[in-house]
């Protein structure tokens, strides 16, 4: 009974692992500059329609757009061609796991995200 309940454990948590999605986040600088909330709310909507985007940020003194993604979905440049498609030409600035770009990125108190702590 035992071994069947660990074998059992044991399938269930290899299977959650095969499941795990691998979140990106892609830091673009867009032209025209996402300045407020009314830009930050149009380029969201537009991005929601591109596959596994999950969240998406401005940083308004940096003059950048953070996006969650789900690397098995989309990638950066599906990401900067939707933007594009929308009107907003944007360069990469950063693309990689959340851990690695939080060291690259400030975040500021005007995006409505988190300040990030040192």
């Amino acid at each position: 009974m035992k071994k069947t309940l660990t074998l059992m454990a044991v399938a269930l948590l290899m299977c959650a692992t095969t499941m795990a999605k691998e979140l990106k986040i892609l830091v673009v600088k867009t032209s025209p500059a996402v300045q407020n909330v009314e830009g930050q709310t149009k380029v969201r909507d537009y991005l929601r329609l591109t596959a596994g985007v999950k969240k998406v940020e401005a940083n308004f003194s940096a003059q950048q757009v953070l996006v969650t993604y789900d690397a098995d979905k989309t990638d950066a440049k599906k990401i900067v061609a939707a933007l594009k498609k929308n009107g907003y030409e944007a360069s990469v600035v950063s693309d990689g796991a959340p851990s690695e770009v939080q060291k690259q990125v400030p975040v500021d108190g005007t995006s409505g995200a988190s300040k990030q702590k040192k």
